[in-house]
């Protein structure tokens, strides 16, 4: 089947050549990039909106109570969902066969598991690439639920028009984390199970730290706000939809604007990634045509070179042609 064929099916909404295609792009198989190529006009259409925080805060019973009520909205939607490596298989241990079986005989849900395999972030390297697949298929909003590494989860401002940040009362580690690294990224943060001791107390800590913080330029004309909720009883989900959807509104005014300026910033992340990566294969595919590292570095263990000067060299000598 050419590009162009695949392609076209996404477009029509075949769920099989869908899922195919993210298959293909999560295990790096041959010809997936031609296929993106030609579903990158249709990128952009979606909401795409993150959620991020430490494991066991309650992404998913989040994220599950989301697709239900953006379900009944009448909205279709993917979730990207992120789940830690097996060491032995490789893959997700926690997969979409297991996660938010409910919705599994629903059209109007897609719903996609990819295993971080050691990429740290957060997110894994194909992830955009499977969210792209996701607003060529024509959903309307896509959830990406990341793995839950802190505050190195910021690599999910690189994707999402919204980010929230969910945390739990009593994490104060959880607290310095998002104080670290993640403060600045966060758009709506959540306390959840807010049924909790101790709610009160971390919602006024996380409105403090957004204070202290001062206003950012990523989110400009937008107050973050911090919302309490109790996912697995429904307590406060609705306010959360409904704050999701003022967020992009203000994105959205003065005829798209901000939210345009937030996707050229993640454009250019994107574009920085994919030329830093293809430099690299053909960075190592040069190397295994020549010597290899191992004469390098058999050169430095011996003292004979240093490795600043052994890196220079290889660029210069590959580069050089």
């Amino acid at each position: 089947m050419t590009p162009e064929q695949r392609a076209q099916k996404v477009i029509s909404g075949d769920v099989r050549a869908a899922a195919r295609l993210m298959r293909d792009i999560d295990d790096n198989q041959p010809g997936w990039r031609q296929v993106l190529k030609l579903l990158h006009a249709r990128a952009g259409q979606a909401r795409v909106i993150g959620l991020t925080g430490s494991p066991g805060v309650g992404k998913s019973t989040i994220t599950d109570a989301l697709v239900e009520r953006f379900r009944a909205q009448g909205l279709t939607v993917g979730v990207v969902a992120v789940d830690p490596t097996s060491p032995f298989s490789g893959g997700a241990i926690l997969g979409d066969r297991i996660r938010m079986q409910r919705h599994a005989t629903d059209e109007g849900v897609f719903i996609r598991s990819l295993a971080t395999r050691g990429h740290f972030g957060g997110l894994t390297s194909s992830a955009r690439g499977v969210v792209t697949v996701m607003e060529a298929m024509g959903l309307d909003v896509v959830l990406v639920e990341t793995v839950g590494v802190g505050q190195d989860e910021v690599e999910i401002v690189r994707m999402a028009d919204t980010t929230v940040v969910v945390t739990v009362p009593g994490m104060g580690d959880d607290i310095q984390a998002i104080k670290a690294g993640i403060l600045e990224a966060g758009d709506i943060f959540v306390v959840n199970k807010a049924d909790r001791d101790g709610a009160g107390r971390t919602v006024n800590e996380l409105k403090g730290m957004l204070h202290l913080s001062g206003d950012h330029s990523r989110r400009a004309g937008w107050e973050p706000p911090v919302l309490t909720t109790c996912a697995t009883d429904g307590k406060g989900l609705d306010e959360l939809v409904s704050t999701l959807a003022e967020h992009y509104r203000v994105l959205s005014a003065d005829g798209g604007q901000m939210l345009a300026q937030r996707r050229r910033e993640g454009l250019r992340r994107e574009l920085l990634e994919l030329i830093q990566a293809g430099m690299m294969e053909y960075l190592l595919e040069r190397l295994d045509q020549g010597e290899g590292l191992a004469p390098v570095i058999e050169r430095v263990m011996a003292g004979r070179e240093d490795p600043y000067s052994a890196s220079e060299n290889i660029l210069a000598s590959i580069l050089g042609d």
